[in-house]
């Protein structure tokens, strides 16, 4: 168990030690006519391949948590059956839904985040950051049941670098972003829809004001000291959208795409179009890790959850085909503990069209 935890520790140590440089998860939701609702995200790592799982945690397991100093945390009981999309171990869900509908992930928050300071005579009630999506889903049905219970943990990192922040939804629509700055735990309301990292939340939303001039289509012609200006193609009024995969401009890309993306029909067109969406958002590898030969995509995966009909969407780096868990069909009283790997074979399949 020692040598199991120590090996975990090195693991994150990993993954979170260039954060800056490696982390680009955008987030983003959308609400279909017919009433549902849907959160959707990327998440990208480029060091390596991210060992990422799908998770089935059924009601009445008992978990605990990790602490820097052994699984030694916060002991809890499963209340509802989770599915959930985890990196590094199962415990680590990184995006999942529970079985009443309530659905959270999290996000890396690097040196805008900083949690209460680890006490090993506070175990009983010290919760890992990476773990505290898995305590929510297990045990709440509601935005304000997490918000009620929150301030009795004491949410700590397994490493210094690995500070993240939370989005939190329910199938009503309504959605929070929670962060933890200076140990102290702070909610926003998101009716945006949008997270990426870093800065802060309210950072984000008043630097939308700097983008005012954007609209979907195109931008008027124009005339400049005699000489008329027209656009050279279609979406000239797009003139100004940022371009690169720093958080602050992927926010104001997501923005601007949810923004004024239609509203499908269903909850079924919203899932294909949260994919369509995303696409924008895959990360080339070169972006990120020049160096890097043996990814395909610092894009590991994107995951799209519909709220409304419990069911879970995702596709890789390795392939593009969308697969789908449909919660109905878990019996979470009879279900074991387990967790798969995302990708059975990595390797994009290709159908032959033989004329």
């Amino acid at each position: 168990m020692i040598r199991k935890f120590r090996n975990l520790l090195v693991g994150i140590v990993a993954v979170v030690s260039t954060t800056h440089a490696s982390i680009a998860c955008t987030g983003i939701s959308l609400t279909a006519a017919d009433g549902s609702y849907i959160q959707a995200r990327t998440i990208e790592w480029a060091r390596g391949a991210l060992e990422s799982e799908y998770v089935v945690i059924p009601r009445g397991q008992r978990l605990r948590s990790y602490t820097p100093t052994g699984m030694n945390g916060i002991e809890f009981t499963a209340r509802h059956g989770v599915v959930g999309l985890a990196v590094v171990e199962k415990e680590f869900i990184a995006e999942g839904i529970n079985e009443v509908g309530l659905s959270a992930g999290l996000f890396f928050f690097p040196r805008y985040g900083d949690y209460v300071t680890y006490d090993a005579a506070d175990n009983s009630r010290t919760l890992a950051d990476l773990q505290v999506v898995q305590w929510m889903l297990t045990q709440f049905a509601t935005i304000d049941e997490v918000k009620a219970a929150v301030r009795d943990v004491a949410i700590v990192g397994l490493d210094r670098s690995a500070v993240v922040h939370w989005r939190i939804g329910e199938p009503s629509g309504r959605q929070v972003v929670m962060e933890i700055i200076g140990g102290v735990v702070h909610f926003y309301e998101n009716s945006l829809g949008v997270i990426t990292n870093a800065p802060g939340f309210e950072w984000h939303i008043a630097n939308l004001s700097n983008y005012v001039n954007l609209r979907p289509g195109s931008a008027p012609n124009l005339t400049l000291g005699g000489v008329a200006i027209e656009p050279l193609g279609g979406s000239s009024a797009m003139l100004g959208l940022p371009g690169d995969f720093t958080p602050p401009s992927r926010f104001i890309r997501a923005a601007f795409f949810r923004g004024t993306a239609p509203q499908r029909a269903t909850g079924f067109d919203t899932v294909v179009q949260a994919f369509h969406l995303l696409n924008n958002f895959d990360v080339p590898i070169a972006m990120e890790a020049p160096a890097e030969q043996q990814l395909l995509s610092a894009t590991q995966w994107t995951s799209v959850i519909d709220l409304t009909a419990r069911r879970v969407y995702y596709k890789t780096m390795y392939n593009n085909e969308i697969r789908m868990i449909d919660m109905s069909t878990i019996d979470f009283a009879r279900a074991r503990y387990a967790a798969y790997p995302l990708d059975e074979v990595a390797k994009q399949p290709i159908k032959e069209i033989r004329l």
